[in-house]
């Protein structure tokens, strides 16, 4: 056990625990690829002494000493579903053929408890010497990507790409690229880096609707969670012509058959992702907030808690197809459960890994701070992917995560060390 000294001066238990490394490839590979592991890599389970709330970081892989994952707060949150996490972005480096292996961060605290701020910046200290070299981290459930820049800049890391910008050619010029990108404005409103993920998946369900041979304006979507995955997701459907028919936050769900004014809704989010319903439109049904998961649609996206859809609601679901926008959204058994109605799952790791893919291509300098650009690469790398994912279901009866997995256990092998510009 190793101990730490927190911010407030205070032990904080850090407990380490290793499995045996990976064996060595041949000598002629230089770096060894990601494999297949039931164990993670490393798990560390740190406990705040101020007010009890309970840290994990789990490394599922590390590829030339980096991985990758976002950091989230919820009650409840468990080291079993940062595992669980953890695992699926190890799945999404690999599939999206990124040069790093993939880890999560996770607290047990409520994150609208006026402390959160403070118990976020002693995890991220009690951490810091993977974040320092080694965990690329970013936003995820109840941690906003400003609020963890914030807290890097306090502890003089600067942002939360920390560990892979400080092994640039050029520090200075990689932080700009990343800022300018994570910056740039974009329609409606939005910033780029907000809205990046939700653009994936607003690609998958479009991918999902071409590969049909439906057109847009005919097809029905609902989205579980209206927060920054799944509100981005709302958004770009509605720019593209599909009917967002029903939405849910933490309040209900609202339905109208017509197709929601997104843009209207999303208008009236609080911090929190929730919508105010002193100011609904006119028109608008509301339901119980377990409605979205029976609604009528092709298209039903997930994207807001895991482990939403379990064996005892999956035969609720009508719709078409499940487009994970949330990670580990699906439970196995349920997710058994709807395959053998004919109703597949496009697994997280593909659907919703256009946010981590596009934040390395940025560190790369694959992308900029033109946002066409990147919604250009992604909207195509996310096309194909999809495609090869439903035509696999059809034509030889795997599940899209079976499909996906087989891809993620193939990565590209890195043959030197990561060069990022």
């Amino acid at each position: 056990m190793t101990m730490m000294q927190d911010p407030a001066g205070s032990a904080a238990q850090v407990t380490t625990q290793a499995v045996p490394a990976v064996p060595a490839l041949p000598s002629e590979v230089a770096t060894t690829p990601a494999v297949r592991r039931s164990e993670p890599y490393m798990r560390l389970h740190w406990t705040d002494s101020l007010t009890g709330a309970v840290g994990y970081l789990v490394v599922h892989t590390l590829r030339g000493g980096l991985a990758t994952g976002g950091t989230r707060m919820r009650a409840g949150c468990t080291v079993t579903e940062v595992e669980d996490l953890a695992r699926g972005m190890a799945n999404k480096t690999a599939t999206f053929e990124l040069p790093v292996g993939g880890a999560k961060g996770g607290i047990d605290f409520d994150p609208k408890d006026p402390r959160a701020v403070e118990v976020l910046e002693r995890f991220c200290e009690a951490m810091r010497p993977w974040i320092d070299s080694h965990w690329v981290t970013a936003e995820d459930l109840g941690v906003p990507q400003h609020l963890i820049d914030e807290v890097f800049e306090k502890l003089g890391l600067g942002q939360s790409y920390h560990a892979a910008i400080r092994r640039a050619d050029d520090p200075a010029a990689t932080l700009e690229r990343v800022r300018g990108g994570l910056n740039a404005a974009v329609g409606g409103g939005f910033l780029l880096g907000d809205v990046i993920g939700g653009y994936g998946v607003a690609h998958a369900c479009l991918a999902t609707a071409v590969w049909w041979g439906q057109v847009p304006a005919e097809t029905t979507v609902a989205i579980q969670g209206v927060g920054t995955m799944g509100g981005a997701a709302a958004y770009y459907l509605y720019e593209a012509g599909i009917k967002v028919t029903t939405v849910a936050d933490a309040a209900g769900t609202l339905h109208c058959a017509d197709g929601l004014d997104i843009p209207a809704l999303l208008d009236l989010r609080d911090g929190y992702g929730e919508i105010d319903r002193s100011r609904l439109p006119e028109g608008i049904e509301r339901l119980p907030r377990a409605a979205i998961l029976s609604a009528d649609v092709d298209i039903l996206v997930p994207a807001a808690i895991s482990y939403a859809i379990t064996p005892d609601n999956s035969f609720d679901i009508r719709a078409r197809i499940v487009v994970e926008a949330a990670n580990a959204a699906t439970t196995p058994e349920a997710e058994a459960m709807l395959a053998a109605r004919g109703v597949p799952v496009l697994p997280d790791f593909v659907a919703n890994a256009g946010a981590v893919a596009w934040a390395w291509w940025l560190l790369l300098g694959e992308v900029d701070d033109n946002p066409q650009n990147s919604f250009d690469r992604l909207r195509a790398v996310m096309h194909s992917k999809v495609a090869l994912l439903l035509a696999a279901w059809a034509d030889q009866g795997f599940t899209p995560r079976e499909t996906g997995h087989r891809w993620a256990d193939e990565p590209s092998p890195l043959t030197g060390p990561v060069r990022i510009p």
